[in-house]
């Protein structure tokens, strides 16, 4: 029987290289996707390219400044 493949904490962390701590705190939280297998964390590859697509942010374009004109007063 082969099913979808799951990750245990150890193995999502190390395939996402952070922390297994800051995996299991957010999973804790419910505040990333996660498995359930009875008592038992586990992490789907749709659960990790969720966590990733979540993650997500747009790049920070720099925006033009107004140039002031200074006087030439004395």
């Amino acid at each position: 029987m082969s099913g979808p493949q799951l990750y245990t904490p150890a193995e999502a962390a190390q395939v996402m290289k952070v922390r297994e701590s800051w995996l299991r705190k957010k999973a804790a939280a419910r505040l990333i996707p996660c498995t359930f297998v009875g008592r038992h964390l586990r992490f789907s590859e749709g659960d990790l390219e969720e966590i990733v697509r979540s993650g997500s942010r747009p790049p920070v374009t720099a925006t033009p400044r107004l140039r002031t004109r200074r006087s030439n007063r004395t």
